[in-house]
This record gives C-alpha cells, structure tokens and sequence, in this order.
C-alpha cells in the first residue's frame, strides 16, 4: 500500500514539476490540461468531485498530510492531533491564524448545517464527550479532513460512527477574520488538549 500511495505520489509531483516549468511556454489550453488532470486524479483519490473553483491549495495540503500519525497534543509531520492539524490547514491554504483547541475554534466560526457545509468550512465532533473534542475541515460531498486515532484521513459524514458524534458545521466569522489581525498575538493559543 505505502508502495501505491509513494507512486501516486511522485506521480502528482511529476505533473506538477512539468506544469511548473513548462508554464512560461506552453499555451493556456495545454495548462488546463494539466490542472484538470490533476484534479481528476485528486478527486479519485479523496473521494471529492471537485470543480473550476475548487480550491487546489487545501487539496493539495490535505494530500501532503495524509497518513501523518496522531499524536495528542503534537503539531509536527512526527504526529499531530486534530486542532493542529486544523492550525496548520488553515495558516497554510487560507492564511489564517486560529486558535489551538477544537472549543476555541468553534468559538470562532458561525454555526452552520451538515447541508450548508462549503469547501473549507469546519466539522465539530462531541466524541464521547459533552464537549466538543473533535474537529475536521470538510472538503464536500460529505467528506472531512481530519487527524484521528489512525492519523490524518478523510472520512465520511455518513460513517456511522462520525455520525453519531457530528455536532455542528462551522464557517470562520467574517468579523473574527478581521479582529484576528489587530490582537497582540495574532489569536495564537498554543494550548492543546484536543481527543481524537
């Protein structure tokens, strides 16, 4: 399996090496060509139709991680627990520093519906817990990005065991966006203390 998924790997970094250096001299159709390419091979592989206005930066964030083990309380490719990865996702693909805990996080965002959930919006999880203890980034068709006890993966919504324990969907508040960038830390809290 690690040998299929190294392939696939260096095949993506193959195509995106040619596009990359070949972008100057081929013509715009040619380009297309290629990102649609690999967006035909990034939906495969995730699970996830994506369109025109997918956003290839958090798929390809979301494909470089995969497989990194869980590590409760870590934040490094060594192991890393699920608001950390969330942290890193969101600085990373949107630029955005959040809060390090999946509670504090969810105090960030406005709620929002399993069936409004949008690309890039937050999954929040009670799990074994009256608490939120959990949280995901999805990536539509009802799948999430996540670290879990198996380390970094996408699930389903519709997986019985996350949908017993999905509380709430969450999209990260215009207004906070905004008051993130005047706080003295930057909204950094580097406390973590997160369940799988």
């Amino acid at each position: 399996m690690k040998k299929v998924i190294l392939a696939l790997a260096l095949f993506v970094s193959v195509v995106a090496a040619q596009a990359q250096t070949k972008s100057a001299d081929q013509p715009a159709d040619k380009q297309d060509d290629q990102e649609s390419l690999a967006k035909d091979y990034l939906s495969q592989i995730m699970g996830v139709a994506m369109s025109a206005t997918s956003n290839m930066k958090l798929f390809h964030f979301v494909y470089d991680w995969i497989g990194t083990p869980y590590h409760f309380g870590g934040s490094s490719r060594k192991g890393i627990d699920c608001s950390a990865f969330t942290k890193e996702l969101y600085s990373e693909v949107f630029n955005l520093d959040i809060r390090r805990s999946s509670r504090d996080i969810f105090s960030m965002v406005s709620p929002v519906g399993k069936d409004e959930l949008k690309e890039g919006d937050l999954v929040f999880f009670k799990i074994h817990s009256r608490r939120i203890s959990h949280v995901g980034v999805y990536l539509g068709n009802g799948r999430f990005a996540h670290a879990s006890s198996r380390g970094v993966a996408i699930s389903s919504l519709s997986d019985a065991y996350y949908s017993r324990y999905f509380y709430k969907g969450g999209r990260l508040l215009s207004a906070y966006k905004n008051q993130l960038d005047n706080l003295p830390d930057g909204g950094s809290d580097n406390s973590s203390g997160d369940d799988n």
